[in-house]
C-alpha cells in the first residue's frame, strides 16, 4: 500500500507556498495522496484571523481540481486543542497497517521538542521533512538522537513499514507566507498569484483578513459580496 501523506497547518490562509511542496512530495515519494489537515485550534500560536470553517473551505477551494491532494476535516470535528499526536492516532485508527507520512517543514521539524508528546510521533507515522535546496540539518542534541536512530535516505523504507522513519526531501520553497498575505489584504492590496484564484476570490469577499473592519466591508461591497 502506498503511504498517505499528512500535511497539517493553520493555513490562515492557504497559499502556493503550501501547495507546491505538497504536490512535489506526492510525486517524489509516490504517495497515494496528501491529506491537507487544517488546524482547528492551534495550541502553539495565537488565534487565527479567520475562523476554522472558513479556513477549511479555503483549503478545499485550493485543491478541488488537483488529483492526489485532498482536504481532511478531522481536526475540525474534534474538540479541544489540535495536537498533532492526537491527529496521527486518529489516522492510525482508520488505517491500522498503512504507512503514514507526517509532512513537516524544516522549521517545524527543528521545533519538534516543543511539541506535545513529540517523542511518540514516530510510533504512529514516518516524518518527512520538506526542505529548501542547501538546507543544513543542525538539530539540538535531543532531536539529533532521534534523527540518528530513525533517519533513512531510502523512499522504499517509507513504503515498507507503517511508521518509525525520518526522511528528508528537497522541494521547491516559495517565499510566500500567510502573514504577508494578511498584511497585503489589510492594506487593500491584491494577493493574486500568491494563492489559487478560487482562494483569492473567497478571501477578497470576506471580512476576515483585514484589521480595519471599515476597509474590509468596503472591499466586500465593491466585489458584490
Amino acid at each position: 500500500m502506498k503511504p498517505i501523506g499528512i500535511f497539517g497547518g493553520t493555513f490562515d490562509p492557504i497559499h502556493h507556498g503550501h501547495l507546491r511542496p505538497a504536490l512535489e512530495l506526492l510525486e517524489l515519494l509516490a504517495l497515494a495522496e496528501v491529506r491537507i489537515v487544517p488546524c482547528a485550534d492551534p495550541p502553539h500560536r495565537g488565534r487565527p484571523m479567520a475562523p476554522a470553517p472558513f479556513r477549511l473551505e479555503l483549503a478545499r477551494a485550493a485543491v478541488h481540481d488537483q488529483p492526489g491532494l485532498t482536504v481532511d476535516d478531522r481536526e475540525m470535528r474534534r474538540p479541544g486543542p489540535s495536537f498533532t499526536l492526537d491527529t496521527l492516532i486518529d489516522f492510525r485508527a482508520d488505517w491500522p497497517d498503512r504507512p503514514l507520512c507526517l509532512i513537516l517543514g524544516s522549521d517545524a521539524f527543528m521545533g519538534l521538542p516543543r511539541w506535545d508528546r513529540w517523542e511518540q510521533l514516530l510510533d504512529h507515522a514516518h516524518i518527512t521533512v520538506a526542505h529548501r535546496p542547501g538546507w543544513d540539518l543542525a538539530p539540538n542534541p535531543e532531536l539529533k538522537d532521534v534523527l540518528n536512530r530513525a533517519w533513512t535516505d531510502r523512499v522504499e523504507d517509507l513504503h515498507s513499514a507503517p511508521a518509525g522513519r525520518i526522511f528528508t526531501q528537497q522541494v521547491t520553497q516559495l517565499e510566500i507566507a500567510s502573514t504577508t498575505i494578511r498584511e497585503i489584504l489589510d492594506r487593500d492590496g491584491s494577493v493574486r498569484y500568491l494563492t489559487p484564484d478560487p482562494v483569492v476570490r473567497m478571501i477578497e469577499t470576506s471580512p476576515y483578513y483585514a484589521r480595519n473592519p471599515v476597509r474590509s466591508y468596503a472591499r466586500v461591497s465593491r466585489e458584490g459580496g
